[in-house]
């Protein structure tokens, strides 16, 4: 310490009256005396002294300019070598810089100097947005002039005063220039044309000229004193920008650190008497070392020394405070550091013993408030601290304090009024800063404790590119032109004492926050119209000093700020990001540590959180809110980021609403209102997985979605009031109707819902924000929904350069005042109407933060002074006020965020303020029926085919393959377009929409192939008719005679007895039935065949189909190997599959090959199947739907182990003859059973469950049901055929008696029995009649009569005329073939003969030959060489591979078609028993719908249209859909209203010569005149063309490309490629095979780089740079613009990065593949190797060339080991080449590796490995068919590891192995980390969607 020495004198009384305390008992306490401040009064003026340097002090010329109160009784010894050091620069006439940590000392050493040298200051605070101007001068309007102000820098020089510019790092870069020459030779060339000149060169020419010539040519001297003090923080460590080097250069530097420790204790004791010695070196300790440089090593921003005086004068009110709470109050670690800095931090209290030994914390709460009587504005606060009472008195606002907890808005909860206790102590000593997550009541509180201290509220809502002036000082001009400046509310706030809420403190640019550090430290603040805010307590001692008055001060421009002012700042706690990430937004440094004293609002318990909700929304059921919060703090406590932002939608604001709407509607679902709340539709796969796991672990239901048609929304306005679905509200009466909405609008279902939902939440009193894909209707519905209500909508559309200004006022000049428009927003708060803002994703989110405070607290500060508010307590008569109408709402429209809209994420940074609805395009129903109100002409099929194609397309956007969400929009213009010309096809139209992405060839192949699917033909030609060739069938003869009963033993009637029997049941058993997607692809793409449509079973190769059949429209397939049956519809989009491999015993190396047949049930049994094996006789019943199998015992003696156990190894048996089953009148529920060469036939009724047995004189070999009461038996030697008659009805009761006839078959010529040659085996048997004029057709006579059709190998077929009914001769029409089938020989030919050798050992079990009775044909199946290929196809033309040709006998054209069923892809190895099943290669059966379907041994269904109608029908619809092109050329008409009348139409005269005519009305053959014959006029006869462009080539030939130019691009590409290889010496084979990897993953890679593409692009986006010379004007600066400054434009450019931004560094990836042998081993099965040999290409493809976004390697793990290098991160593979050599060392090591399994290990190593490197995020892929089970891994623990790293995003892809295993991993492992891929094809996608959802989603 060091003592004054004053030396008296009058004049220096004023000086010795600031240094009151003088000497005195501290005098003796120090020995050594080195630096003294001495205060000399000598005759010639005053002289201060500091040890050996003085310097004479001048009188002021303006003492008000003099700081004040700012030497403190006696300066530490630091202090006094820094003020020598400045007096020392002083004399020598230099600038000086201070330079130092960030805090006030600086400031505070530059001001004790100064008010030691009585000097007067020019004070600065740089910010980013300081100009020029604010520099040197600035122009003001005075009465219609423009004048130039001087500005402080000028003042200063010319007047002689100290300029003091702080934060010379916050300007930008070339801004201090300005200042370069006046700093170096005190030179300075102003705007008005004056110039500064130095004094000592202004001195010298006042010697040869007059004063009046240096004035008249404008010189002006510059001062002796003028002197400036720099003030700044060193660059490099702090953030900033660095200093100018020519800049640098003009200054002397002095290093101004943190005071020492000793002067630094002696300070802090003062502070806190009462405070033991030990504590507060502890305190100081922590905070030297926190300061060190080691610490800033570490990351540790510095702790704020600067605060610490005024947190121990809390500690010296409260002793019990534990240190580590006051800590956390200075320096807010938890909330700034990550996981080590904490750690760090804690050590270092440790160290200090400042860690509270108890965790919780001392319970503080507030027990009363009262108002001090004695003084103003202050307040008595009585705290209870620790059981203790504690009164201590605060500063409070103008009105009366309050108790605590009485308002009924805020309801306090424990954690609550104890953080506003705590602020309360804070409170007494400095500013506070709340930091809270968003919505976590930072606002409600804050409002509390201001409302319990009496303070009126200011609150400014802060955002990012908010400048200085905004929060200072606006301009304006006044109402005679005249320009001035206006305070903000924030300048208002600390001059009227409120209370100063700044929300959202951490979006500001700390560049513009910098001019509040002043205030926040020193209470003083100058602003740019040159008024100062000073200190109360130096406003007062200046008033007293100078003897003015306040009146006087104020004219000379200061003001004090009231001594109540506080500040009080919100913000969200900065971003932590991983590691040492450039993302995490990081605003909390060390300047602003220093301006606040930090609180953070924790987090509320789940307890605490319910009893808000229940306080502020009534009757809520309890469980509904237990399951709401279980649910929010289960995703609150995760460290995984994708819950983390899910739960930040959750935030207790959003759930206060859900509730409200809870207790308003019970009965909704709360799944529901959570997916509401996080949007579900629209998050990343992976995050809505993670949601949808976490609802079901807290046992949330999801509700049942399928209730949205049950009722039926409808919408009707009656005795005004609107009900939409359930809800109704009043209708609005409004005053203006012109602004209510009116659009065209077709009621949905979908739709409905919403606005349904929409108008729930809008009764309750919400904001609306409605989220969707583009084209979906959103502003549909939202016109509707105002349209409905009645209300009058504002509009607003935002764009990329919306600005704060232009969503509040539009300021324009006239006559030059600044007049402002009110813009919509402002409009709707005055009148009450809806607000719609549109696109609100476009707009940068700070600008749309403002709707914020709008929306919370209903107050908003506009642009030209006024303020919205809503408050009804605020007094009505205050100026500027807007009051909020109450009927003011906002209804927000956005995009969905994330790629391809890339908008700015609207939905996260203010979704919780608004009620969100998703609105998605409508589901197919709904939409098919609004595009039946668009288009009531356009075909259904055609509206189907286009909502199914779009359908498909959508969820493949949703999945991610294609970038571009097709949308109802799309799909709507397309069918106007279809109605409006409706000859125009479907295939033209839709390329309006799909033209689009014609350049983009992947795009466009997805997109073909998916139309096609549809069967939407584009591409195709109409020419492009592919129907089979007709030939001439032989003619029809009459071939003989049935005669019934008739033969020899006709007399004797042979009767055949029944017996009935109930039958015994077994089971049921319940099966799995598995849905498989059904991937139909519509045939007719390009070309149009018989062909409508096919589809793949989901089979396994070995499989092997034996059986097919259909009932009405659902197909059923049976397959042997294993035994198992599909179903599906025909239109279905689901295949059902039942395994019935467990009921059938095993088939055992094919000895025992079981063979099936399915007969489908009918009503009231649908769904349901018998199926009969036919060599164990097993019946089994099967319920498709539930799954249930029951097992039907037919015979007693069937259960006979033992005759079936010898039978299968002696095979010799197995012909012993088989049982069959005869299904024509399944459908009837009766099926008939037989046994080759037995003697009875058992009938069994389902429903009833009995059997009825008949037995027989004769020996079977086949029945055909041709009636339902007459079937026709085949006796098995003789082939004599007989008809049993049996009664209708077959009860128990009557068992009467069959009777069986005996049936003659005759010849033409000869009346008595054929010879048995003759004889024919029927192949089919129709068991109906054909209508009678088809029979009428196929005989060429009129006929009515029964009749049936059959059959067989020797005639294409054969009608019955009178059978079976009529007992008189039937004669027999026989279509008879060249040759017998049976005679041809079936070795050549078959898809399989290949294998078999050619022998086939028994005839084929199936004939594949069916009957279409309506369409008058038979189809059958051939294999090839059964075809007379020869005339099918021509001499040259080679058949193609076909499997089997479909014969068709058209009976009613009489004409014959042989229709290809292509190959099938596989065939079953198996192939002897292929051959058993059928002849060719398919198996066809009749459809309901009146065509084939076949299916081939691979499993490929067909559906086939053979019928000549339907056919040609179908035809008409394709060419429609095609489009009529006629080959004419397109003539452009104009028609001219020539005003001549038409005469007599006449043919006109013939020109000899025939030129060309146009008009006229006078010759022939012209074109565009009138009355005469032509083309294209009016009123003529008849057209006539005189052949005018004779030479017509047809459109099509015209757009075809010569063909050598299309050989000559195709050379070009192929010479490229070779060429390519070379380079990279690539052999061709190696190509190839690279190829086969690459093509698979051609669409993903695509879709990946443009979304990488795009993404960079977005990173690129230009901002706004302000303050240029050119450009848009910057509707701020207009009145800048007036006053005629140059730098008022604005332009788009690259913005530099902020100064002090870390680098960005890369993304991190490391794929770990497994290679291990069972990758190598199972790949034959399913593909599995190859396809992470596919995926691992697309890693290298997509990140190629992104090298600087993505660092990825790729390991392998196998039994080998886990670290198998295939990739470096450092050398990635560049070329194919190098690609193709990493996939063969894939393949090697899995070929050749030991057998283990180190997944586990792997990614453990992986994840630890990646969380040391520096990286912006890390991800880990884990690639695995590691059957976890089987190496006794807890899926725990894998889980575990998967999680163990929160910086690494770990995912794990696994193979899907055995039965449900995957499945139940899946249920194990964390949501949205692990996949299972059970087809390997998923692969590569599950890796793109983990690329999208994660990596790409925050770039």
């Amino acid at each position: 310490m060091k003592p004054y020495i004053l030396s008296r004198g009058t004049a220096a009384a004023v000086a010795a009256r600031r240094m009151r305390n003088i000497l005195g008992s501290v005098a003796g306490s120090w020995m050594w005396r080195t630096r003294e401040v001495k205060l000399i009064n000598t005759s010639s003026g005053d002289t201060v002294t500091i040890g050996d340097i003085s310097y004479k002090l001048k009188t002021p010329q303006n003492p008000e300019l003099v700081p004040a109160k700012h030497i403190s009784d006696l300066p530490p010894q630091t202090v006094m070598q820094h003020l020598r050091w400045i007096m020392q620069k002083d004399l020598l006439g230099q600038d000086m810089f201070l330079i130092g940590p960030p805090g006030p000392l600086r400031r505070s050493i530059a001001m004790q100097y100064l008010e030691l040298t009585k000097r007067e200051v020019e004070y600065v605070a740089l910010s980013r947005d300081t100009t020029e101007t604010d520099l040197k001068q600035r122009r003001e309007i005075r009465s219609g002039t423009a004048f130039y102000i001087d500005q402080c820098a000028v003042r200063a020089a010319t007047q002689g005063r100290v300029l003091v510019l702080e934060g010379l790092e916050k300007a930008e870069r070339n801004v201090l220039p300005v200042l370069n020459n006046l700093l170096e030779n005190r030179e300075m060339q102003l705007e008005d044309g004056r110039f500064l000149m130095s004094a000592e060169r202004y001195d010298k020419l006042l010697q040869e000229h007059t004063k009046e010539e240096l004035d008249s040519s404008k010189i002006v001297r510059v001062s002796k004193d003028f002197r400036v003090i720099a003030l700044g923080i060193p660059v490099p460590k702090y953030k900033g920008n660095p200093l100018d080097p020519p800049l640098r250069s003009r200054f002397q530097a002095r290093d101004i650190y943190q005071l020492p420790f000793k002067d630094q204790l002696e300070l802090l004791n003062t502070a806190g008497p009462n405070i033991g010695a030990d504590r507060v070196s502890q305190l100081l300790s922590l905070a030297t070392t926190l300061c060190s440089q080691e610490s800033s090593s570490l990351g540790l921003p510095d702790f704020p020394v600067d605060n610490l005086p005024s947190a121990l004068e809390v500690l010296n009110v409260f002793p019990m405070l534990s240190s580590q709470q006051l800590v956390n109050r200075l320096y807010p670690y938890k909330s700034i550091l990550g996981k080590e800095g904490c750690t760090a931090v804690e050590n270092v209290l440790s160290r200090f013993e400042l860690l509270d030994g108890r965790r919780q914390q001392a319970p503080t709460c507030i027990l009363n408030v009262s108002a001090v009587t004695e003084t103003k504005d202050h307040a008595n606060v009585t705290l209870e601290v620790a059981g203790k009472e504690v009164t201590f008195e605060v500063q409070s606002g103008v009105n009366e304090p309050r108790q605590p907890n009485c308002s009924s808005l805020f309801i306090s909860t424990r954690s609550q009024s104890q953080l506003i206790a705590e602020m309360m102590q804070s409170h007494m000593v400095k500013d506070i800063c709340l930091i809270g997550a968003k919505g976590c009541g930072k606002s409600a509180i804050a409002r509390e404790f201001g409302g319990i201290l009496g303070y009126s509220i200011e609150s400014v809502m802060l955002y990012q590119d908010m400048t200085a002036r905004d929060l200072l000082q606006q301009r304006f001009t006044l109402p005679n032109g005249d320009t001035a400046w206006r305070p903000s509310p924030l300048v208002t706030a600390a001059m009227e004492g409120k209370l100063l809420l700044l929300d959202g403190i951490h979006r500001v640019n700390l560049g513009s926050l910098a001019v509040l550090s002043r205030l926040l430290h020193d209470r003083e603040l100058d602003l740019y119209d040159g008024t100062r805010l000073l200190r109360w307590d130096r406003y007062q001692a200046l008033k007293e000093e100078l003897q003015l008055t306040d009146q006087q001060l104020q004219e000379r421009s200061i003001f004090p700020i009231h001594p109540s002012f506080r500040v009080l700042a919100l913000a969200e706690p900065p971003v932590l990001a991983s590691g040492s990430s450039s993302k995490g937004q990081q605003w909390l440094g060390p300047e602003l540590l220093t301006m606040f004293l930090y609180h953070t609002v924790t987090p509320m318990s789940k307890a605490e959180e319910m009893a808000l909700i229940e306080g502020l929304a009534p009757n809520v059921p309890k469980e509904a809110i237990e399951q709401l919060l279980n649910l929010t703090h289960s995703l609150r406590s995760t460290f995984d980021p994708t819950a983390q932002s899910l739960a930040s939608s959750l935030s207790t604001r959003q759930l206060l609403r859900m509730c409200r709407r809870l207790s308003q509607y019970p009965e909704e679902s709360i799944a529901h209102a959570v997916n509401k709340a996080c949007l579900s539709r629209f998050l990343p796969s992976l995050a809505r997985a993670s949601l949808q796991k976490s609802l079901a672990n807290c046992s949330i239901e999801n509700g049942p979605e399928s209730n949205e048609d049950s009722h039926s929304y409808n919408c009707l306005v009656k005795d005004g009031v609107l009900t939409i679905g359930s809800v109704s509200a009043p209708v609005y009466i409004p005053d203006v109707k012109l602004k209510v909405p009116d659009v065209l609008f077709y009621d949905n279902p979908q739709h409905m819902k919403v606005m349904e939902e929409m108008l729930k939440d809008f009764l309750l009193g919400e904001h609306l924000l409605l989220v969707g894909n583009q084209g979906v209707g959103k502003n549909k519905i939202v016109d509707r929904f105002l349209h409905l209500l009645n209300r009058p909508r504002e509009y607003l559309q935002l764009h990329r350069d919306t600005t704060v200004q232009t969503l509040t006022l539009q300021p324009s000049v006239r006559d030059g005042l600044i007049i402002y428009e009110d813009s919509p927003l402002v409009k709707a708060v005055k009148m009450g109407h809806i607000l719609v803002i549109d696109e609100a994703d476009k707009a940068p989110t700070n600008v749309t933060c403002i709707l914020k405070t709008l929306v919370e607290s209903g107050e908003m500060i506009l642009a030209d002074g006024r303020r919205i508010v809503s408050d009804p307590r605020e007094p009505t008569d205050r100026p500027n006020t807007i009051f909020m109408h109450p009927d003011f709402r906002m209804l927000v429209l956005a995009n969905r965020p994330g790629f391809p809209f890339l908008g700015n994420d609207f939905f996260a940074a203010l979704g919780d303020i608004f009620s969100c609805h998703a609105v998605d395009n409508p589901k197919p129903q709904a939409e098919l029926a609004m595009l039946k109100q668009y288009g009531p002409d356009v075909p259904d099929s055609t509206l189907q085919k286009l909502v199914a194609a779009f359908g498909e397309l959508r969820s493949m956007a949703d999945q991610g393959t294609i970038s571009y969400p097709y949308s109802t929009r799309e799909v709507v213009n397309i069918v106007k377009h279809l109605q409006k010309f409706p000859e125009e096809g479907l295939a033209n139209v839709v390329r309006n929409v799909f033209d689009f992405d014609s350049y983009n060839k992947d795009m466009r192949e997805v997109l073909i192939e998916s139309l096609h699917k549809h069967g939407i033909p584009i591409g195709a030609k109409p020419s492009s008719v592919k129907l089979a060739k007709e030939l001439p069938l032989p003619e029809l003869k009459m071939t003989g005679y049935w005669t019934i009963g008739q033969g020899i033993n006709a007399r004797r009637k042979m009767l055949c007895p029944t017996e009935t029997r109930l039958i015994d049941i077994k089971g049921p058993v319940f099966l799995r039935v598995q849905g498989y997607p059904c991937n139909r692809q519509e045939s007719r793409a390009l070309s149009f065949t018989e062909e409508k449509a096919h589809w793949q079973l989901p089979m396994n190769e070995v499989n092997i189909i034996c059986d097919v059949t259909s009932l009405d429209d659902v197909l059923y397939v049976a397959t042997c190997n294993p035994v198992s049956l599909y179903s599906m519809k025909e239109h279905g989009d689901t295949i059902h599959c039942i395994e019935l491999y467990d009921v059938f015993p095993k088939t055992i190396s094919g000895v025992w090959q079981p063979f099936v047949t399915v007969a489908p049930l009918g009503s009231p049994l649908d769904g349901q199947v018998v199926l009969h094996e036919e060599q164990s006789n097993t019946v089994l019943h099967v319920d498709m739907v539930t799954g249930a199998v029951r097992r039907l015992i037919l015979s007693a003696d069937s259960e006979q182990p033992n005759a079936k156990a010898s039978n299968w190894w002696n095979s010799s048996k197995e012909q012993q003859g088989v049982n069959k089953m005869c299904c024509e009148f399944a459908h009837k529920n009766w099926l008939l059973f037989y046994k080759e060469d037995g003697n009875q036939l058992d009938v069994l009724d389902v429903l009833e469950g009995r059997l009825h047995s008949i037995s027989l004189p004769i020996n079977l070999k086949s029945v055909y049901l041709v009636a339902e009461d007459r079937w026709l038996l085949l006796e098995s030697n003789t082939n004599k055929k007989f008809l049993l008659t049996k009664p209708m009805h077959m009860a128990a009761e009557n068992s009467s008696v069959c009777q069986l006839h005996n049936i003659s078959e005759d010849g033409v010529n000869s009346g008595h029995g054929a010879s048995s040659a003759e004889v024919s085996i029927p192949q089919m048997f129709s068991n109906e009649q054909l209508p009678n004029e088809n029979l009428s057709t196929a005989l060429e006579q009129k006929i009515v009569s029964p009749n049936r059709l059959l059959a067989d190998t020797s005639s294409f077929a054969r009608i019955i005329v009178g059978f079976p009914d009529l007992m008189s001769p039937n004669e027999v029409y026989s279509f008879n073939r060249p040759m017998d089938l049976s005679t041809m020989k079936s070795s050549e030919g078959g898809g399989h003969t290949l294998f078999s050798g050619g022998h086939r050992s028994s005839p084929a079990k199936r004939n594949n030959c069916v009957s279409l009775l309506s369409h008058n044909q038979v189809v059958r199946a051939l294999p090839p060489n059964k075809v007379p290929l020869k005339e099918i196809f021509p001499k040259d033309v080679t058949p193609p591979m076909a499997s089997a040709y479909l014969e068709v006998t058209d009976m009613n054209s009489k004409k014959l078609k042989y229709i290809p069923v292509p190959r099938s892809m596989s065939v079953s190895p198996y192939t002897n028993w292929l051959s058993k099943v059928s002849e060719s290669d398919v198996l066809v059966a009749s459809l309901g719908s009146g065509g084939v379907f076949s299916v081939d041994m691979g499993g490929y269904v067909r559906l086939w249209e053979t019928g000549l109608d339907t056919l040609q029908r179908s035809l008409m619809e394709w060419r429609n859909m095609i489009g009529a092109e006629d080959g004419r050329p397109l003539q452009i008409t104009v028609q001219r209203d020539s005003g001549m009348d038409v005469s007599a139409p006449k043919h006109g005269k013939v020109d000899p010569l025939n030129t060309p005519h146009v008009g006229g009305n006078q010759w022939a053959g012209g074109t565009g005149g009138r009355d005469t014959a032509g083309l294209g006029g009016k009123g003529g006869p008849y057209r006539l063309d005189a052949g005018h462009k004779v030479h017509q080539v047809s459109q099509a030939e015209k757009d075809a490309v010569p063909e050598e130019v299309r050989q000559a691009a195709r050379e070009m590409a192929e010479k490229a490629f070779k060429d390519r290889l070379k380079e990279i010496n690539m052999s061709e084979y190696d190509a190839e095979m690279y190829e086969r990897f690459s093509s698979a993953v051609r669409r993903q890679v695509q879709s990946l780089r443009i979304i990488l593409d795009s993404l960079q692009a977005k990173g690129k986006e230009r901002q706004w740079l302000k303050n240029q010379a050119l450009g848009e004007l910057d509707d701020a600066k207009i009145i800048d613009g007036l006053t005629g400054e140059k730098a008022i434009y604005k332009r788009r450019g690259e913005l530099d990065p902020e100064p002090g931004t870390p680098q960005q560094k890369p993304k991190r990836l490391r794929v770990l593949a497994d290679v291990s042998g069972s990758m190598y081993r199972f790949n034959g099965m399913d593909g599995r190797l190859e396809r992470s040999m596919a995926a691992v290409c697309m890693v290298m493809e997509a990140l190629e060339s992104y090298e600087d976004k993505f660092k990825y390697d790729i390991m392998g793990h196998s039994g080998d080991g886990y670290d198998i290098e295939l990739v470096r991160n450092d050398k990635v593979p560049k070329n194919n080449k190098e690609r193709l050599k990493v996939l063969k060392t894939m393949l090697a090591h899995a070929q050749f590796c030991m057998s283990g399994d180190y997944t586990l290990e792997g990614t453990e190593a992986s994840i630890k490995e990646l969380s040391k490197e520096e990286a912006d995020e890390h991800f880990v892929v884990v690639l695995s068919d590691a059957n976890l089970e089987r190496y006794g891994i807890q899926p725990e623990r894998f889980s575990s590891v998967l999680t163990s790293d929160p910086q690494v995003n770990a995912f794990a892809i696994f193979i899907g192995s055995l039965g449900d295993q995957a499945e139940r991993l899946q249920k194990t492992l964390p949501a949205g980390r692990s996949f299972v891929a059970m087809d390997t094809k998923q692969i590569p996608q599950i890796l793109q969607q983990i690329f999208t959802s994660t990596m790409l989603s925050s770039a």
